[in-house]
């Protein structure tokens, strides 16, 4: 027997310490396992766990087998990796990823089954390579068509964009990673983004701005989330008290970790006090040249460290930062029930090419030109730098090392092999590089033709052509879409709307292609017969391309934000450079809550809006011209039909019958008008949608039900959300401009 006990009492020993590391336990409650590591870091470690140690990871707890956090840039696909402290490639060769389509036409599926399907397919290629923190998605509202960045943000509208924003973050988080909801808050332009100071009234804040992150940790539970460059009261966004204390933490009540944007914190007390949990920055303070041990001189390092050694302050607002660091730790790189993931499989392939397709935009298809009919072996000319030129390189953070690109030609190439003589032409010379960071293309695309000689070659092909398939837009190069730097005009770039002018001069049957993240002027809309919103789709561009073309997926997709015939039919345009983009490093939302179509629907009206809010009076003058395209437009290859919509008690319900001979979708759109309010309020504002998919003939129903939040508006001088009782008109549609029926609805509380 003594044999016996002598093992046990050796096991005892072994086993005695571990049972008293709750936060090793997985089973022990999240907030004890916190507080138990919290207790055992020394001042020291809890200084090193709350900023960088390399370009994309932190440092943990080494002593105490607490492992850092490693972070991916991901607005649609998983970064290659970066060499220790720098932007260039580590040289891996087994880092490549799918390219999934930018955040733009995910947003124009108004489908949040393909937001899960998004968030699911990245969440997994992020978790086998072993990222704790996907640093996506973005959220800010397009207030203007020149931001460099909007191809990575969900559209114009925050009630689409908190929809669909929610089932993302989940998708991604059941695979033990954690979304970083960004660019909190206002970072709505790339010109001047690290010193605009962002004015507007606290009501356009609310019901503008601040919906979709508020869906994104309420509703959605993001672990974490990033502040933005620009300030906002005078206090940069990733140390500032009013977002990150009295809103995130307080109004919202979220938990997640506030993580700064590279470089984004400024100043060391603030961000000690004003809520930001992990810096992370380029070279030393993120923005100047780089030093030895660049690391320990962050503002949440050495600094910090210092002033709690000397006295200046406390720990308190240390150990509530570490706390939500561990707490991210517990998710994510600490969570054992993670799964594996999945890199670059079929499964993710299948899935681009699905959000792509289903998110494609179909704005214009006189005589039903589109879809292509290969049955009569026509004759297809393709035109345009975007059908040949890789886009998964360049944009800034979102540029990628794609396994693999199919270009637009090559998908129509591939789909009408057999059935249709495809030709293609240059037409134009744009953006020739093909680099960013150390990723290239390996593409060749120097021609050294003038505009003459291929405007001349283009023209004269498209005249015995069939089809004249024209793919333009932008591309990702500094000045279009792309990071630290927006638009300088609203225009196509590279004389596009010359050449495409030229092509319908000669032949009847063209059809424009848009590849972009961002809406441009079409003087030549009338003039050709079809127009496709592409988006950048993707490693699966080309197949999703030819699949709308030639009838192999109905096209679905809504437009998410509106596109007005002139830059000067934006209302951030409409009041000089105070509004945009701003002057002494101060811009003024001065359309305050008239944005996209909220402004659009002002078309017709007479005089100026004017109201005062908090102080201010606002004028607002009316659009010159009306929308080219609404929000929330888009056609298809089917016709549908609205049934009379029926009011019972707080739930709307109306019949959609697909009435055409091809199966489809239909998006049916929710809007409010506010008939008797108090204060200024927007003509209608989006308060729901529904995605249908119906088959040839078949009828299905859709009920939304009013709640008192969809008829709120935002009172800033008593900082909460009315919703006043009185006569409400409730909207069906299938754009904020095409109203199928109406009905009045009497709200008392």
């Amino acid at each position: 027997m003594k044999k016996p006990l002598f093992f046990l009492f050796i096991l005892s020993m072994v086993c005695l310490p571990m049972m008293g590391q709750v936060y090793l336990d997985a089973k022990a409650p999240i907030e004890d396992r916190i507080e138990d590591a919290l207790s055992r870091m020394t001042l020291q470690e809890k200084i090193a766990i709350i900023h960088a140690q390399s370009k994309f990871s932190s440092p943990g707890v080494a002593r105490l087998g607490i492992p850092g956090i490693w972070c991916t840039d991901g607005p649609h696909g998983i970064r290659p990796e970066v060499l220790w402290d720098e932007w260039n490639q580590a040289g891996w060769t087994n880092d490549s990823c799918i390219a999934f389509p930018a955040l733009t036409c995910l947003a124009a599926t108004w489908n949040t089954d393909m937001s899960y399907l998004y968030g699911v397919s990245i969440g997994e290629e992020a978790r086998y390579r072993n990222k704790d923190v996907l640093l996506g998605p973005g959220v800010n509202i397009y207030r203007t068509p020149l931001n460099g960045r909007n191809f990575e943000y969900m559209g114009e509208d925050p009630c689409l964009a908190s929809k669909m924003v929610v089932p993302y973050i989940k998708g991604v988080q059941e695979q033990g990673v954690a979304t970083c909801v960004k660019h909190y808050a206002l970072n709505n332009q790339e010109v001047d983004r690290h010193w605009v100071n962002v004015n507007l009234s606290d009501r356009a804040l609310y019901e503008i701005y601040l919906p979709a992150f508020r869906a994104a940790m309420q509703e959605g539970g993001s672990w974490s989330i990033m502040g933005a460059y620009n300030l906002y009261k005078g206090q940069y966004a990733c140390h500032n008290s009013i977002l990150l204390q009295d809103i995130l933490r307080k109004e919202w009540g979220s938990d997640a970790a506030v993580i700064s944007d590279w470089g984004g914190a400024m100043n060391t007390e603030q961000a000690i006090t004003n809520g930001l949990d992990l810096e992370f920055g380029t070279w030393t303070d993120g923005l100047s040249d780089g030093a030895s041990s660049a690391y320990d001189i962050y503002h949440l390092a050495l600094p910090y460290l210092r002033k709690i050694q000397s006295g200046e302050v406390g720990t308190k607002e240390l150990d509530e930062k570490v706390r939500n660091v561990l707490r991210l730790i517990f998710r994510t790189s600490m969570n054992p029930n993670k799964p594996f993931g999945a890199m670059c499989s079929e499964a993710h392939s299948a899935a681009a090419r699905q959000i792509a397709g289903e998110g494609m935009v179909l704005l214009r298809n006189e005589n039903h030109t589109l879809p292509i009919e290969l049955t009569q072996c026509p004759t297809i000319l393709v035109v345009g730098e975007n059908a040949i030129k890789m886009m998964t390189v360049g944009g800034g953070s979102s540029s990628l090392k794609a396994k693999y690109e199919i270009s637009p030609l090559q998908g129509i190439q591939e789909r009408a092999e057999g059935l249709a003589e495809v030709k293609y032409v240059r037409g134009y010379v744009g953006d020739i590089g093909g680099e960013y960071n150390g990723v290239t293309t390996g593409q060749s695309l120097q021609d050294d033709r003038t505009p003459e000689q291929l405007t001349a070659e283009a023209v004269e092909a498209a005249k015995s052509a069939d089809y004249v398939v024209f793919v333009g837009g932008m591309n990702k190069a500094h000045n279009q879409d792309c990071e630290d730097g927006d638009r300088l005009h609203y225009e196509l770039p590279y004389a596009q709307d010359q050449l495409i002018s030229a092509l319908a001069a000669v032949n009847d049957k063209v059809i424009f292609v848009s590849i972009s993240g961002n809406a441009h002027g079409m003087p030549w809309n009338q003039e050709v017969e079809a127009i496709l919103q592409a988006w950048y789709s993707g490693s699966e561009t080309g197949h999703a391309v030819a699949d709308v073309l030639f009838g192999d997926v109905n096209p679905s997709g809504k437009l998410p934000y509106t596109i007005q015939p002139t830059l000067a039919d934006y209302p951030a345009h409409q009041y000089g450079e105070e509004a945009y983009p701003g002057v002494d490093k101060q811009v003024y939302y001065k359309e305050d809550i008239f944005v996209g179509y909220r402004y659009a629907d002002l078309y017709g009206t007479r005089r100026p809006i004017k109201y005062v809010s908090q102080g201010k009076q606002y004028t607002i003058n009316p659009p010159k011209h009306q929308a080219l395209f609404p929000f929330g437009f888009g056609l298809s290859y089917t016709t549908f039909e609205y049934s009379k919509a029926t009011l019972n008690g707080n739930q709307i319900t109306v019949s959609i019958t697909n009435t055409g001979n091809r199966a489809g979708q239909e998006v049916v759109q929710l809007y409010i008008t506010d008939s008797k309010a108090s204060v200024v309020r927007p003509k209608k504002e989006l308060k729901g949608f529904s995605k249908v998919a119906l088959l040839p003939g078949e009828t299905k129903q859709v009920t939304f039900t009013i709640t008192p939040d969809m008829l709120s508006y935002f009172d800033a001088d008593a900082h909460h959300w009315i919703a006043e009782e009185g006569l409400f008109v409730i909207h069906i549609a299938s754009s904020s401009t095409d109203i199928h029926a109406s009905l009045p609805y009497n709200y008392k509380k």
